[in-house]
C-alpha cells in the first residue's frame, strides 16, 4: 500500500538525492518545490514558509526525513519533525548521503536530527527509527532504500500508534 507522505530534507544540499527517493515509485507525496517556487516562498518570510509546510503536510500520514550531511542543523526540518509528531503522523529517517548528487558526488553522513528532541523523557532517536543503507555504492544504497521504504513507513505508523 502506498501511503501519502511528506518528505523533509535540506533543499539546497539534498534536492537531487531527495528526488531520487521520491521518484522510486514507492511513495505518494507532495511535489518538490522548484528552485524558483522555493525562492518565492522564502521571500514571504517565516510565516510563508510555515504555511507552505502546513499546506503540504496536510493529508499526509507519514513524514520521511531524508538525512543528509546538514539536515540536523535546519530550523525548518525541526519544525516539520515537531509538527508531524504533534499531529500524530508516523516519522522515519533515511540517510541519503550515499546517494550521488547531480555532480556524481556522495556526501558525509550527517547527525541524526531526532537526537535533539525528547518525548516524555525519552530521546526521540530511541523512538523514531533511522535507516542507513549498509552499502557504499550509490546504486546499492538506492536499491536498498527502494526495497525497504514501504516497510519502514508502515513501521513508523505502527510506532506512532503506540505513543
Amino acid at each position: 500500500m502506498s501511503r501519502k507522505v511528506f518528505t523533509s530534507f535540506h533543499y539546497s544540499a539534498d534536492n537531487w538525492r531527495a528526488s531520487q527517493v521520491r521518484n522510486m515509485g514507492k511513495i505518494e507525496g507532495n511535489p518538490i518545490a522548484t528552485t524558483n517556487n522555493w525562492e518565492e516562498v522564502t521571500k514571504g518570510g517565516d510565516k510563508a514558509i510555515e504555511k507552505w509546510i502546513d499546506d503540504n503536510m496536510h493529508g499526509k500520514s507519514c513524514v520521511i526525513v531524508l538525512i543528509g550531511s546538514e539536515t540536523s542543523n535546519r530550523k525548518w526540518i525541526d519544525y516539520e519533525i515537531k509538527k508531524a509528531w504533534k499531529e500524530k503522523r508516523g516519522i522515519v529517517g533515511i540517510y541519503i548521503n550515499k546517494l550521488k548528487d547531480s555532480n556524481g558526488n556522495q556526501s558525509i553522513k550527517g547527525k541524526n536530527p531526532f537526537e535533539k528532541f525528547d518525548v516524555n523523557g525519552v530521546n526521540f532517536a530511541n523512538i523514531v527509527k533511522s535507516y542507513n543503507p549498509p552499502y557504499q555504492n550509490s546504486s546499492d544504497a538506492y536499491n536498498y532504500i527502494k526495497d525497504n521504504i514501504q516497510n519502514w513507513i508502515e513501521e513508523a505508523m505502527n510506532i506512532r500508534n503506540r505513543y
